[in-house]
């Protein structure tokens, strides 16, 4: 498995549409095994879910990003978890031991993840809609 974290000096980048690079770290049993950072300059916000997809990400650990850019890297087969900031290896440690969702890497201003599901997803805003 690929998990592709968005990095600026050394911790997850704010903003994944604006990211300039991704550290790519190779996963096998719950263990790294392999790591690389490869550039995302030049690359507009969507562009870059195709540029994650031919780099074989499975999942990826961000902080803010668009609306249009995580529903392409959804539909693309991305596992998207975003809402995250800290160091980048804290956050890559507590992602390997199954703690990533404790709330010290959960941004501020945020009280909980938005839940992800393949095939459509509200999230809670429904922009005056009535819930079916």
């Amino acid at each position: 498995m690929k998990v592709s974290i968005p990095v600026l000096s050394n911790r997850i980048s704010p903003v994944f549409d604006e990211a300039r690079k991704v550290l790519l770290i190779e996963v096998a049993e719950g263990m790294e095994i392999g790591r690389q950072e490869a550039p995302l300059h030049g690359f507009g916000p969507l562009w870059k879910a195709m540029h994650l997809v031919e780099l074989g990400v499975d999942v990826l650990i961000c902080s803010a990003i668009s609306w249009p850019l995580e529903r392409r890297l959804v539909a693309a087969g991305i596992q998207v978890i975003p809402h995250t900031c800290g160091p980048v290896e804290e956050v890559l440690g507590a992602y390997l031991s199954g703690r990533l969702t404790e709330n010290s890497f959960l941004m501020p201003g945020c009280r909980r993840r938005r839940g992800r599901r393949h095939g459509g997803f509200n999230g809670g805003y429904n922009r005056g809609r009535r819930n079916p």
